[in-house]
């Protein structure tokens, strides 16, 4: 007999003293933060929330009732107060006389900025309608893995009724919208002990007087429907048993490493697209599962799900006992090819006159047998959330198939709501992406101030970037900072000796796992050693030839590798030197060095020029705010070498530029910046000399 499974039932978070004091407003915030904590009560930007409250109006004085709720385009577990619509409940019911029927229920959104409350700014979202005209104070609308099972099972209603008695009622599936709000309206009307009803191939709504109330219902009732699901199929092999086995960790990630180039590649034939990797227990559970293949192929239930999905996604024709990638490549463009002419087909069948235009055919969702599952997505954060959604579709499936029989939405209705024109119109509202959204940098010298800084460039600009240093302390100090004021989604970090090809190879890969891929290399890790000639040792001439020049080669060599299989072109940054052009006293295997650097980043140039790989020069000088390289040997031996001290070697510097100015980290990072973007694209093989001035390093 299979093992039983364990229940785990949600947390009630609700906790007293923190409501305390607390307005309908801030009690509805607080609500909304805590059910959206927990990502089997609703997945991100998924769910509403609404509370009833008596307020002043601020134009005639008089107390009127206003409904709060979640604004459009928001997250329940992350918004703050101006993430909450306000509007006239008065209003909003003298709608109902305008309403024309269900086949202009869209036009009613554009009525809803009428019924605004004292000017706020925050949109209403389309449920507006559906959290109005519940007459009760407070509402929720959640997406709840283990009530979208019932929702999206053959026999819904029945196993409504069988689970939660009259307490919840039922609905047939209807989209979201104004008519749905009437017919929310008039179900408690007719069922007035009711609780809240689940609504078919979508979720679940609760209601109650009060904000606790309202958050304990519906807590309770995703638990019963959790206990039920526990109980019902502890004997029941999820899909149907395992029809292959997990991969070891290092493998599954070496696999996906190989792997998501190469789809990247193909994805990003109209913009770059960034990929995510999950082999979570639940995702290796479905992709190793005898039923995976036919469930895949029905498609996502929740709109909120394939939305951020597609209807369903591409199953890669690997077999983990063979370990066949090389096939699994080869196969790629076929795959990928009858993907996008089944989408058009889907869309071709589906479209109305008004529908707009065909959106990008690929896959969102690859499934690996024994490895696990890789989203692609215009930037990191969607990518992660889509990976997050498709979860949710998995622990639908499982229960759902092991109750009954799972159900996705009826064709023509995804297509509705994945082409609804009012979400076309918020995409179209969505802001210019930035020069680098999409784009992957690696970073060298990362944990230093040249390093940080152009990451900080990078970041700023749309890009994710993995920095690679071989100082440990550094580096995870560089990389919280950025953390700290980017978010985690974009940053990655990796512990790196550029004179180690191992350690160059696992980086890339690495990246390739985190990101899908590199599009930029900004190879800047270096040190700097001063002696006469006669006073440099082979071990310090081997030393900085290693570290500038092999090292260098090493991060390009494996970064070529990468971009040859995406075909996507790439830029590659060298941080060189004024000395790798103007020779320097006492500094012969440093300025050798750094010459290399150089005569290199030519030779690249002309061997990435015919598929695209960029790779140009920055030569800096006398960075020494932040730098790294500064702060050791080399202050002491340029301040003995040019007769001044410490304090004096920066002005020094300063003085002896044409400009008689500074050069900081920044400045270097805006260089790199320009190698990286679209700006210079007609650029390679060129050099960019940020050094204030200085008549020896003169390219010609």
């Amino acid at each position: 007999m299979q093992e039983a499974k364990k229940i785990t039932l949600l947390e009630n978070r609700w906790m007293d003293k923190d409501a305390i004091g607390k307005t309908e407003a801030e009690l509805l915030l607080y609500r909304s933060n805590i059910l959206g904590s927990d990502k089997r009560v609703t997945n991100y930007g998924g769910g509403n929330t609404s509370a009833k409250a008596i307020q002043k109006d601020p134009l005639t004085g008089k107390n009127v009732e206003v409904l709060w709720v979640k604004g459009s385009g928001g997250d329940i577990g992350s918004i703050t107060m101006d993430g909450l619509a306000s509007l006239y409940m008065e209003k909003l019911n003298d709608l109902k006389s305008l309403y024309r029927g269900v086949d202009y229920e869209d036009e009613m959104v554009e009525y809803l900025p009428h019924c605004t409350f004292n000017l706020n700014p925050r949109a209403a979202s389309i449920d507006t309608p559906l959290h109005a005209y519940v007459p009760h104070k407070h509402v929720d609308h959640v997406h709840a893995d283990a009530i979208i099972a019932i929702a999206a099972a053959k026999n819904s209603k029945d196993l409504t009724k069988e689970i939660f008695g009259s307490t919840i009622g039922w609905l047939p599936w209807k989209r979201p919208g104004f008519e749905l709000g009437l017919w929310l309206e008039n179900f408690c009307r007719e069922n007035p002990n009711a609780l809240g009803v689940v609504l078919e191939s979508h979720g679940l709504f609760t209601w109650a007087d009060t904000s606790k109330q309202c958050y304990d219902t519906t807590i309770s009732v995703i638990n019963k429907a959790v206990a039920w699901f526990g109980k019902n199929n502890e004997e029941i092999k999820p899909f149907g048993g395992a029809k292959y086995k997990s991969l070891p960790t290092a493998d599954r990630r070496a696999i996906a490493a190989q792997l998501m180039p190469d789809i990247r590649g193909f994805v990003s034939d109209k913009h770059r697209m960034v990929g995510h990797f999950n082999d979570s227990d639940a995702v290796l559970e479905f992709v190793n599962s005898n039923k995976m293949e036919p469930l895949a192929a029905l498609g996502t239930s929740c709109p909120d799900h394939f939305l951020r999905t597609k209807i369903r996604p591409l199953v890669l024709s690997f077999d983990p006992g063979a370990k066949n990638v090389d096939e699994v490549i080869g196969n790629l463009p076929k795959q990928i090819a009858d993907y996008r002419r089944d989408y058009a087909a889907y869309y071709d069948r589906c479209k109305h006159k008004d529908s707009a235009n065909l959106r990008d055919p690929n896959a969102v969702v690859y499934l690996v047998p024994g490895v696990g599952m890789i989203t692609f997505a215009k930037d990191k954060t969607t990518a992660r959330i889509s990976g997050e959604f498709y979860v949710n579709a998995i622990n639908v499936m499982r229960e759902a198939s092991s109750a009954s029989d799972y159900m996705g939405l009826p064709e023509q209705e995804a297509f509705d709501i994945e082409y609804w024109l009012l979400e076309e119109a918020k995409l179209q509202r969505l802001p210019k992406p930035k020069s680098l959204a999409g784009r992957v940098a690696l970073i060298t010298g990362g944990g230093g101030g040249i390093g940080m800084a152009t990451a900080e460039r990078f970041l700023t600009e749309g890009a994710c970037v993995m920095l690679a240093d071989i100082n440990s302390d550094s580096l995870k100090t560089a990389e919280n900072t950025l953390i700290n004021k980017f978010g985690k989604d974009q940053i990655r970090s990796i512990v790196m000796d550029v004179t180690d090809e191992v350690s160059v190879g696992n980086a890339l890969a690495e990246i390739s796992v985190e990101f899908g891929g590199i599009d930029i290399l900004v190879s800047n890790a270096g040190i700097a050693s001063s002696a006469p000639v006669e006073e440099t040792t082979l071990e310090l001439w081997q030393n900085n030839m290693e570290i500038l020049s092999t090292g260098y080669f090493l991060c390009s060599r494996e970064t070529f590798k990468v971009l040859r299989k995406q075909k996507l072109g790439g830029s590659i940054v060298f941080v060189v030197s004024k000395n790798g052009l103007a020779a320097s006293p006492n500094a012969s295997a440093y300025c050798t060095a750094k010459a290399s650097e150089i005569h290199l980043a030519r030779c690249l140039a002309l061997e990435g020029a015919d598929i695209g790989i960029r790779v140009n020069v920055v030569n800096p000088d006398a960075v020494i705010r932040g730098s790294k390289i500064w702060e050791g040997e080399w202050l002491e031996q340029r301040s003995t070498t040019y007769g001044v001290d410490k304090q004096g070697l920066e002005e020094m510097y300063r003085n002896r530029s044409m400009l008689k100015l500074s050069v900081f980290p920044e400045d270097i990072a805006d260089a790199c910046y320009f190698f990286a973007c679209e700006t210079s694209a007609k650029s390679t093989g060129n050099i960019l000399n940020v050094d204030a001035g200085n008549v020896q390093a003169f390219t010609r």
